[in-house]
């Protein structure tokens, strides 16, 4: 089985928007390229993922992903989250991925045995396995089995939204919750839970570890 993560990534110059009140820009596009590094970072430690690529319009992502030897799919007109995993679902396919495991660039804390823990367990069918949001609302990952079984439904309340769609696929549908994954950061709180986090842990997420006591 062939294992692909794929990572929309926003332009930096328009992500975080919700963080305005706790950050300036330029310590959102910081807090930005960090976290898009470490999560590349872990995914390609993780054992399990085969390849990983970045679908962004950002040029400065663009160069991270090739830092850390991601691939890259261009996506200039930047329509947000799930048009980016559908481009990566499909360029995933081209290279014969069989699974896909979409991941939010905003998880910096996600450790590498969590990911391959995700992924050891071999799929006896069609499989969707969700794993949402610290909220219990979001989605911070999708594991699609194969990867075009469904299409990935961003946004507000999407981990309702893709139980029901993988169901009306007729996929099994799971759901786990890895310690580290769950933690995105979209707002002020989020930032908060993620650096407590950082701190009863040592090691991981080394670029918004040492990013964070300069900007908060």
């Amino acid at each position: 089985m062939k294992t692909y993560a794929i990572v929309p990534v926003k332009r930096f110059g328009q992500a975080k928007q919700r963080l305005s009140e706790a950050l300036p820009a330029r310590s959102r596009i910081a807090l930005m390229q960090a976290m898009v590094t470490d999560v590349l970072i872990a995914l390609r430690r993780a054992s399990l993922v085969d390849g990983v690529l970045v679908v962004t319009g950002e040029p400065v992502a663009e160069q991270i992903a090739i830092n850390y030897n991601a691939e890259v799919l261009a996506d200039p007109r930047d329509l947000g989250h799930s048009e980016a995993a559908a481009l990566g679902v499909q360029f995933a396919m081209s290279r014969g991925a069989t699974r896909v495991l979409l991941v939010a660039a905003d998880c910096p804390a996600i450790d590498p045995a969590e990911i391959d823990g995700l992924l050891a367990t071999p799929p006896e069918g069609p499989e969707v396995t969700i794993v949402p949001d610290r909220h219990g609302t979001g989605t911070n990952a999708l594991l699609l089995t194969p990867p075009d079984v469904m299409s990935a439904a961003f946004g507000d309340h999407s981990r309702a939204r893709h139980a029901e769609l993988a169901k009306a696929a007729g996929a099994a549908v799971y759901e786990a919750e890895p310690s580290t994954l769950v933690l995105d950061v979209d707002t002020g709180e989020d930032l908060s839970a993620l650096q407590a986090r950082l701190d009863e842990v040592r090691g991981g997420a080394s670029h918004t570890r040492g990013l964070l006591p300069r900007i908060l």
